[in-house]
Formats: structure tokens, C-alpha cells, sequence
């Protein structure tokens, strides 16, 4: 047997023990990142946004005002979660009712409005989310029912700790929009 050939039978059965090395530290790659089922508590620090304000004169202004979101997400699926997202005005305000027929249009205290949705979520990835929902903004002057709309991106951190940013807007029927900006934690439960 010659040298070349040797050397021949040499890499290949070199190049052949790595790509089956190879392909079993893949496969426990693969493994490790098996999607699990998990639940989510989150909390966020927000400013809520509503350009139909009036100050105490009657005038129309832009609020910005303080707000904390508390979340509830179950992934049920890799792409696919639902979940229960709560915002907390923490200020008195009065907005006019933009939406309400030409006959109802008023202007309306709202005292600290309490705002859950359930929401449909969409994750493309692991960072980007996509939130479609439904729910009510609850005050004790009025109650409106909303449709809200929100993109969530979150970065992991060790041990199921994750943080993340927030913009969603809600579309309050007969009444009047808000948007609002947010930045979070959140932590991860049950396998991920």
C-alpha cells in the first residue's frame, strides 16, 4: 500500500468521524431546543398616548400618561400563544369621545381606566411577537369595549428571565384611541 493511498483512508475515515460526530452534537442541539409548552408572567412600565385629551378648560391636548401593564401568556405551540394583558392608568384624565355619533360626542372624566384583553399571539421568532385582541377599558364613569392591536420584542436571560419592549394601540369603540410605549420583565414557567 502506498503512501498516498494510505493517507487517502486517512482523511476520509477522518472527514467520516467528524461529520458523524458532527451530526450527533447536532441532533442534541435539536433536542435541547424541543419546544415546550410554558406559561408567562410579565410586567411593564408604560406611557399610554391619547391624542383626543382636554384640559380643564376644554381645550384639546395630548396626554402622556403613566400606565403598568401586567401579562398573563400561555405558548401552547412554537409560533402560537394566547394570553390575558392588562394595562393600569394611573391618572385621572378627560378625553372626548370621538367616535360616539355627533349627538353623544362629549367630553368624559376617565379615573385610573383598568384595561384587560385577551390577546392572539404570533411569534416568528424567538424575540419578535405580534399581538391581535379584544377586551374593555373599565372606569367607573364609563366602560368601553376595545380591540388592541401591539408588537412585543423580548430577549432571554439565564434561568427563564426574559426582558422586553412594548407598542400597542387600542381602538376603543364609541369612544376614543390610545397607544402607548412600554419596557418590561417577564418570567418564564412550566418548561421552556
Amino acid at each position: 500500500m502506498t503512501s498516498t493511498s494510505h493517507l487517502k483512508k486517512t482523511l476520509f475515515l477522518t472527514a467520516l468521524l467528524y461529520l458523524i460526530i458532527q451530526n450527533k452534537i447536532s441532533a442534541q442541539e435539536n433536542e435541547e431546543k424541543k419546544f415546550k409548552p410554558h406559561h408567562q408572567i410579565g410586567i411593564s412600565i408604560n406611557h399610554v398616548h391619547v391624542f383626543e385629551g382636554r384640559d380643564d378648560e376644554g381645550n384639546r391636548e395630548t396626554l402622556t400618561l403613566p400606565a403598568w401593564g401586567i401579562d398573563y401568556t400561555f405558548q401552547f405551540h412554537e409560533k402560537w400563544a394566547i394570553g390575558l394583558h392588562t394595562d393600569f392608568i394611573m391618572e385621572k384624565y378627560k378625553v372626548e369621545k370621538v367616535y360616539a355619533s355627533e349627538e353623544d360626542k362629549e367630553t368624559v372624566e376617565r379615573s385610573y381606566p383598568i384595561a384587560p384583553a385577551l390577546m392572539g399571539i404570533y411569534k416568528p421568532n424567538e424575540h419578535w411577537s405580534f399581538l391581535l385582541g379584544f377586551g374593555g377599558e373599565f372606569a367607573k364613569e364609563e366602560d368601553f369595549f376595545l380591540t388592541r392591536a401591539g408588537v412585543e420584542y423580548g430577549y432571554e436571560l439565564p434561568k427563564g428571565w426574559e426582558v422586553f419592549g412594548t407598542v400597542s394601540y387600542d381602538f376603543k369603540w364609541n369612544a376614543y384611541d390610545s397607544w402607548g410605549i412600554g419596557l418590561g420583565i417577564a418570567k418564564n414557567f412550566g418548561g421552556k
